[in-house]
């Protein structure tokens, strides 16, 4: 009896074989599901072949067919990577504690994310992967990893695959910590100072071994003195005028990681000459050779 039709089932649809006339076998070609198979049952698309003859007899075999099973599981492959998204810290962070939490997403929208590949690298040390907590997400998984580091500049490197076998583009994220705050010095004026000058020049050096350069700001009288440069060596100068009477000079020096010193100086200004009220010289006049005496009324 002769052979009426071949079909193939797969992922719902049935596909209707052709004989070939040369060999006599019966073939099709057959667009494979545009997903992986990961999460199907046993990881692959089960598949049922029919063969019926003219009278209705019918041959089926799928994947629990003791010579062919074998040959019905569809075992298909993603080629897309998965995606890695640091969020913390972020791209060229300062950081004011030595206590890091590394924050990153990892997602594959098809086979999904094999946790197992999922690691991270500090600097030049050991590949990280265990310790992570893996919380699972919409597509994947959303890591963090809490650990303490030195002051200075840190990288992060990620890495991940996918249940195929595909491998995320590797993403690196450079931070700096700084936990120590800028080293601030002003030289002029000198705390306490007096002066009969209305102009006063204020002169110092700040510096910061970690994330320089500083941000300098000068207060006069709580009035912000405009934009300090502060050169290359880390000295600034500002001249101000002061009010008569006491004056208070603040200044702060604040770093890339946001640390900060602040000095504060007390100057005086007093323009005014003293005043003498009175000038008695007893005795007036006086022997060759003997005292006097004088007395001075004097205010200021």
């Amino acid at each position: 009896m002769a052979i009426k039709a071949v079909t193939l089932a797969l992922n719902g649809q049935t596909y209707t074989l052709t004989k070939d006339s040369t060999s006599g076998k019966y073939k099709a070609t057959i667009t494979a599901p545009t997903k992986s198979s990961f999460s199907q049952t046993d990881h692959v698309y089960a598949m049922v072949l029919k063969a019926t003859d003219q009278a209705g007899n019918v041959t089926t075999i799928d994947k629990s067919h003791a010579t062919y099973g074998a040959k019905m599981k569809l075992d298909v492959n993603e080629k897309v990577a998965p995606i890695i998204t640091p969020s913390k810290p972020g791209a060229g962070a300062y950081l004011t504690s030595g206590s890091v939490t590394f924050q990153f997403d990892v997602t594959d929208n098809d086979s999904g994310v094999n946790s197992g590949t999922i690691s991270m690298q500090i600097d030049s040390q050991s590949a990280i992967t265990s310790g992570l907590t893996k919380t699972a997400i919409t597509g994947g998984y959303r890591c963090t990893y809490t650990t303490t580091l030195a002051d200075g500049a840190h990288s992060l490197k990620i890495n991940a695959k996918d249940n195929d076998g595909n491998a995320a583009s590797q993403k690196t994220v450079t931070f700096t910590v700084d936990t120590v705050p800028p080293t601030l010095n002003v030289s002029t004026p000198a705390a306490g100072l007096i002066t009969n000058q209305l102009s006063c020049q204020v002169l110092g050096n700040t510096n910061d071994a970690t994330s320089a350069p500083c941000t300098v700001i000068i207060k006069l009288n709580n009035t912000d003195q405009g934009t300090i440069t502060v050169n290359a060596d880390g000295t600034f100068t500002k001249t101000v005028s002061l009010a008569k009477g006491a004056n208070t000079i603040y200044v702060k020096s604040t770093d890339k990681a946001g640390k900060y010193s602040e000095i504060t100086r007390t100057v005086t200004y007093d323009p005014d000459a003293p005043i003498v009220n009175s000038v008695t010289i007893t005795p007036n006049p006086v022997d060759a050779g003997k005292t006097f005496t004088i007395e001075v009324d004097a205010t200021d």
